[in-house]
């Protein structure tokens, strides 16, 4: 059984993690990070009255702890686990992308992958957010979703390899999205036009897809294959030419498509 958990990073994933833990009754033992002011600012967050050491020494992390959960950059994850001095205790990371194999060599170890976009200075209810889980084991899985199930309502089962493909949708459904929210951003105030009317209608195309396919809701000019209007819109971006392609390629896809 888990009781006992150590921290190791404090970014986004981190703060919201540590947060959950301490409101569902989990005891932290310690926060690891590369900046020891940081792991202190993570641990005064909390707001808890558990004795919480922080630390900027990976060979200061103890192993008294039942789980120790990776919450560093994807391409900071191989150096702690390298530089990780007890093979023999429970370990996992939160990546999407990063294979389970980066463990090999310990005895207990998995992947604990919140699949939600987080932000350190935003409280967020995870409730409702996927938990994707992979052990080395079937015991290992097991306290996995047992952890996961205790903080969330949606708890999945996820190889490494369907993992990745998760992370590659993640990409589109979110960071390129938000993307495409800054783009419009960036055309609305160079025009002295407030961004915030945009907002409704970013809001009612998200809840779309909670009772239809993507494809379903889709709208707009390329979906009516309304030539004129696209042709207007292309004659807008001539001063820049990045945009202007991003527009016709995404266009040619949806009128292909629909």
């Amino acid at each position: 059984m888990i009781k006992k958990i150590t921290i190791i990073g404090s970014g986004n994933v981190a703060t919201i993690l540590s947060k959950v833990i301490i409101n569902k009754g989990f005891s932290i033992n310690q926060v690891f990070s590369k900046s020891k002011i940081n792991a202190e600012i993570l641990i005064k967050k909390l707001a808890t009255n558990q004795q919480i050491k922080a630390t900027d020494n990976i060979a200061e992390i103890d192993n008294t702890s039942d789980i120790y959960i990776i919450c560093v950059k994807d391409d900071a994850i191989a150096t702690v686990v390298n530089q990780f001095l007890f093979k023999d205790k429970l370990i996992v990371h939160t990546s999407g992308s990063v294979d389970i194999t980066v463990f090999n060599g310990f005895n207990q170890f998995g992947v604990f992958y919140p699949l939600q976009t987080f932000s350190k200075d935003k409280d967020a209810d995870v409730a409702n957010v996927p938990f994707c889980i992979e052990g080395n084991s079937k015991q290992t899985t097991q306290l996995l979703i047992d952890l996961a199930t205790s903080f969330s309502n949606k708890v999945y089962e996820i190889n490494s390899e369907q993992r990745k493909v998760l992370h590659l949708a993640a990409v589109f459904a979110c960071n390129f999205t938000n993307y495409m929210y800054a783009v419009a951003a960036k055309i609305t105030t160079k025009n002295n036009i407030n961004f915030d009317i945009l907002k409704p209608l970013i809001i009612e195309t998200a809840k779309k897809i909670e009772y239809q396919l993507p494809k379903e809701a889709q709208t707009g000019p390329a979906k009516r294959k309304d030539f004129n209007t696209i042709q207007k819109h292309l004659q807008m971006l001539e001063d820049n030419d990045e945009l202007k392609e991003i527009y016709q390629l995404i266009s040619s896809r949806i009128e292909r498509e629909s």
